[in-house]
Order: structure tokens, then sequence, then C-alpha cells
């Protein structure tokens, strides 16, 4: 079964705390959106600020073209999961042993025109695998469907490997998803914007669990 994690992504320092405070009351994973400008066209809240209340673990999302250069912010938050772009011009299997060697799970991320036959030996090598359908350092988007294509062809190269999927999920789509093999639906703006936040996660899985088409 899918599972929803709640998604922060900004330049606030306040508006973060207040997103992970509310998001830790009904979410113990959370993925946090990590930019300094270089790959995604935004800045975010720096790795070295960001906090987890106890209990919470983080999934981060690094967009940067030389992730290397925020290892040690890295090691020090220890994330659960660190996820890295395949498109970025560093030495990432190299980064994969260094996050793995500290008890940090891997990632890979890879945006709409990247096909996982091209990184098939980073597949191999992480846990994760991100199907990032948005718009890099941003929520609200509109979502790209085909990207539900890439999920056979990570299967083919890795059976057992976690697949997440970023970008414009919400509830009239999160049941497509998935059915289609997503494992893990990272959800932004549909929990942030909505009335009540809690109630909308809880909307979502519930989505998730249905079987079918109408019902």
């Amino acid at each position: 079964m899918a599972i929803i994690v709640p998604t922060i992504t900004t330049d606030n320092r306040a508006f973060f705390d207040d997103s992970m405070a509310k998001f830790s009351q009904f979410s113990k994973r959370v993925q946090v959106d990590a930019s300094d400008g270089s790959f995604a066209p935004t800045t975010l809240v720096p790795i070295a600020d960001i906090r987890a209340p106890e209990g919470v673990t983080i999934d981060l999302h690094v967009m940067s073209a030389r992730p290397s250069e925020h290892l040690s912010d890295i090691l020090s938050l220890k994330p659960r999961l660190c996820i890295l772009h395949a498109e970025v011009d560093d030495d990432l299997e190299g980064l994969f042993t260094q996050l793995r060697s500290a008890g940090i799970k891997v990632g890979l991320a890879m945006i709409k025109t990247t096909f996982p036959g091209r990184v098939a030996s980073l597949i191999q090598s992480a846990d994760h695998v991100m199907i990032f359908a948005g718009e890099l350092g941003s929520q609200g988007g509109t979502i790209d469907m085909m990207q539900i294509e890439k999920v056979p062809l990570i299967r083919a190269i890795r059976t057992d490997i976690e697949i997440g999927w970023d970008g414009g999920a919400n509830l009239s789509n999160v049941r497509a998803l998935a059915h289609a093999g997503i494992d893990v639906i990272n959800v932004g703006s549909a929990i942030t914007q909505a009335a009540d936040s809690a109630a909308m996660y809880q909307s979502l899985l519930a989505e998730c669990e249905k079987k079918g088409v109408l019902i």
C-alpha cells in the first residue's frame, strides 16, 4: 500500500517551523526540500537550519548541482533518507557510500526527461528512486501523469526498490499513483493549503486504499 508523506518546500523559516509542527501531529515521516539555487531556480531553507521534532524522520530532497558541498550539513542532520538528483555533475556513487556509512538511506531523483535505463547503475545502488513529475523548487504545479510509465522500467532494473513520486499529487490522482505501483507519494500544496491538513492527509490515505476506478 502506498504511503503519503507531507512535503515542506519553503524559504521562510517561520513557515517551515509551523509546517513541521503541524505535520508531526499526524505523520512521522516528512519530506523536506532543500535547494541552494544551483539546480532548482529557488533557494530554500538551508540544510543547516532544518530541524524535526523527536519521533519524526526526515526524507531530505537535495536540489543542488554539487550536493557534495552540503555533505557535512547532511551528515549533521542525519535524515532517514537523502535523495540526490541523477542529473547533477557530482560523484553520486561516492556520496551514496558516505551517506550509507553514516546510517542514512540513499535515494535517486529523476526529472521528467531522465530515462531510467540511462541511470541504471545508480538505481542499482540506491534504496529509493523518486520520480519527479513537478517543477523544481516549488509546489502546486501541474502533474505529469505520463511519468507513471517509468515505474515498470525502474522495477525491471530493481524489483525491490522503493519508488517515490513528487509533483502535483492530490485527491484527484493519488489513487492512480498508488495503483501504478508508487510506494511513497510526497504531497505538498494539497496538504499545506488545506483548511484542515490532518483531515486532508487522512483523506489522501483513504483514497490510496480504494480499489478499482469508482469505488
